[in-house]
């Protein structure tokens, strides 16, 4: 190639350089693979005379079709509030999720062997959590409760309490939440928006939820188990859990000689469209003359599109 510089193509992959977790039945990483090992699971099973006599609602812990399994975190409301600064009052309204979600990032990066203090570049994160679990109403001022309680701050609130001055996003996309979070710090980390990232996602539920009523056709388990990738699978289980993986450019991670768990050769975005199921009980087809269809709605086929 003379008279040309030969310019080698960056690589795409990323480095999976830390991580920190905290799920039913294992309270860190190195007990999750051992729950995957064994075989095991961590959905807790109730008894429905427990359940009643601890105050359940007879009319929906009796129906035939409710499954009284759950994925129960322990612990879930404890908070080390002194180790970030806190005090006792302006911690107990913090979203437990909040909480949580900032304890395990601040393991994760521990994990990593990465001080933010020292690191030579931006660290960013991409979070999302469940709906709020604290009730918005009370004395607070309605920007402390915004702040405190809006699942929109998961990720700002991590960035403020660990010194991180990347790119600090709030993802939603349901039950893809964690997956998408990792996808944009891929892509965050491969233009160049940051040099390392923390990526995950948090639930926590309310106090007083015991199980689900299954739904002949929707994602939830009708036996309270999950079996991923068994040809028994029939769904999943609703179950609280918190989650975090701290990546980097490969590259980098070679270069800085960091503990590489795993990489990720690549990761996509995409939609089923008209395609998949959405709100297919509110949107099911009425019956030939019904005067509830609505009118110019509708698709290919004669199909209505959801609205």
């Amino acid at each position: 190639m003379s008279g040309t510089m030969a310019v080698a193509r960056p690589t795409e992959a990323i480095a999976v350089v830390g991580m920190a977790c905290r799920y039913p039945g294992a309270a860190d990483i190195r007990e999750f693979w051992q729950l995957l090992r064994d075989g095991r699971e961590g959905i807790t099973r109730f008894d429905i005379d427990a359940l009643l006599a601890k105050g359940a609602d007879p009319s929906l812990v009796r129906r035939p079709e409710f499954v009284p399994a759950k994925g129960v975190l322990d612990g879930s409301r404890n908070f080390d509030w002194t180790y970030f600064r806190y005090n006792r009052a302006e911690a107990a309204h913090i979203d437990p999720q909040q909480r949580v979600f900032l304890e395990c990032a601040a393991t994760a990066l521990d994990d990593a062997a990465l001080d933010v203090g020292r690191f030579e570049g931006r660290v960013g994160v991409y979070a999302g959590s469940d709906r709020t679990l604290l009730d918005s109403s009370g004395e607070l001022s309605p920007l402390v409760r915004m702040v405190s309680h809006e699942k929109d701050f998961v990720a700002t609130r991590v960035a403020y309490k660990l010194g991180l001055r990347g790119p600090a996003i709030t993802v939603q996309t349901a039950c893809s939440t964690s997956l998408t979070a990792i996808h944009m710090a891929r892509q965050a980390l491969l233009t160049g928006e940051c040099d390392a990232a923390l990526a995950g996602g948090v639930t926590v539920s309310p106090p007083g939820e015991w199980g689900y009523l299954h739904e002949q056709g929707s994602i939830l388990s009708p036996d309270g188990h999950c079996r991923p990738f068994d040809e028994k699978a029939a769904g999943t289980v609703p179950s609280e859990g918190v989650g975090v993986v701290v990546l980097k450019r490969l590259e980098d991670a070679l270069r800085d000689g960091d503990r590489i768990a795993a990489v990720i050769r690549g990761s996509a975005l995409n939609n089923d469209g008209s395609q998949a199921g959405f709100h297919r009980a509110l949107h099911s087809r009425p019956e030939r003359g019904d005067p509830a269809r609505p009118a110019g709605r509708r698709g290919r086929a004669g199909r209505h599109r959801p609205h």
